[in-house]
């Protein structure tokens, strides 16, 4: 039975950079709910975390987090590949849970996770906060008033040149193929491929071809894809992890004009049609998790169902594993 008027106290596994400002003041920030503890491996970070954003309990054990009594939910906010580990903990718990994106090395993994949290009737989301975000809520709103027309292609160029730490010998979990397969792929290109389906519907088919050109990392480093929404739109997406300059271009192509947006730069985004043009510039929250936060305290009371849940998450997965060969 779902308590409107519930107070959620959360806890979040994996105090790191990303909750710094990204996600965990969010937390502290959404009516309803209150960021009560945070577990690191380091004691110290953990404690640090705790009294400059005035969280009551640390610890550098994820189990004091999940099966504290004091604490109603988790947000995993980990490397992706203890997230299956964790989830399944939290999900035996009997806990909602936040887990950050992408919710699994593999799909398998993530198959896992959600099946889980399925039997046990508990609620899972996905930290895929594109979905709540205002910018690109415009975008769909251009697109569900057919100012394109019939949606016929998307597509997607991601590039970046290599950087400083990516040509030293410094260790960076995001290119450690035991943690992130595919590299900065699995960290970026997952944002977008799931704003895609966000947009334009689940993908029915897709395939691609990945390579490590640089031998840089472990991890793969340049990947093309194509596929097929169940809408019969088309779409392709290209990322280059060692070109020469960056560059984050989305071209929706209709029967009646075109959108322009980029999925993580901060960029304008356009519209180019028969009958309207419009370029707009949107800002972010500072906090970006703000309207994914808010969004899963409106899901939790019963207000509406959240745009990212484990089964959108699921869905990418999927598409990245085929784009990868791996399924």
């Amino acid at each position: 039975m779902i308590n409107e008027s519930k107070k959620w106290r959360w806890g979040i596994i994996g105090c790191g950079n990303v909750t710094e400002v990204k996600s965990g003041p969010a937390y502290h920030l959404t009516d309803g709910f209150e960021l009560f503890g945070v577990m690191r491996r380091n004691i110290a970070k953990a404690e640090d975390y705790a009294q400059r954003h005035n969280v009551p309990f640390f610890t550098d054990n994820a189990d004091d987090i999940i099966n504290n009594p004091q604490i109603d939910a988790i947000y995993i906010a980990t490397p992706p590949d203890t997230h299956k580990f964790y989830g399944l903990k939290v999900a035996d718990a009997g806990k909602p849970c936040c887990i950050e994106k992408p919710m699994a090395p593999t799909y398998a993994d993530s198959l896992e996770i959600y099946n889980v949290f399925e039997q046990k009737k508990v609620p899972l989301f996905v930290a895929y906060y594109r979905r709540s975000l205002p910018r690109f809520l415009k975008v769909k709103e251009w697109l569900d008033q057919g100012h394109i027309g019939a949606v016929r292609h998307l597509r997607w160029l991601k590039t970046r040149n290599p950087s400083p730490l990516d040509k030293s010998s410094d260790y960076n979990w995001r290119t450690d193929c035991k943690i992130a397969p595919a590299g900065y792929f699995d960290d970026l290109a997952s944002h977008g491929l799931d704003l895609f389906t966000f947009l334009l519907g689940d993908i029915q088919h897709v395939s691609g071809f990945a390579a490590n050109q640089q031998g840089l990392y472990s991890a793969l480093d340049a990947i093309t894809g194509s596929w097929i929404h169940k809408s019969g739109v088309m779409g392709s997406g290209s990322w280059i992890f060692g070109a020469h300059r960056p560059i984050d271009k989305v071209e929706i192509y209709g029967s009646k004009g075109e959108i322009r947006f980029s999925v993580l730069d901060e960029a304008p985004i356009a519209l180019i049609s028969e009958s309207k043009e419009e370029t707009l510039f949107i800002e972010h929250p500072q906090h970006l998790h703000q309207y994914h936060v808010a969004n899963m305290k409106k899901h939790l009371s019963g207000e509406q169902i959240h745009p990212s849940r484990g089964v959108t998450g699921l869905h990418t997965s999927w598409v990245m594993d085929k784009i990868l060969g791996q399924v």
